[in-house]
């Protein structure tokens, strides 16, 4: 089965992809690579425009959509 899952405030739209690809970014800033990446938790606050990652459990990031 195929699914799409899309987050849609105030007129703007961004979906789980996008904000997985932003948040592997923001891993890769820290200079580690993507490879070593075990767990990804995501919170995204639409209202805020910021989502919340946690890495593996320990390495936390936040960034803007």
């Amino acid at each position: 089965m195929k699914t799409e899952f899309y987050v849609e405030f105030n007129g703007e739209k961004t979906d789980y992809r996008n904000l997985v690809e932003l948040a592997k970014e923001a891993w890769k800033a820290d200079d580690f690579l993507v490879k070593d990446i075990e767990t990804m938790n995501l919170y995204f606050k639409p209202e805020e425009r910021v989502c919340y990652c946690v890495v593996n459990g320990e390495h936390k990031y936040s960034f803007q959509i």
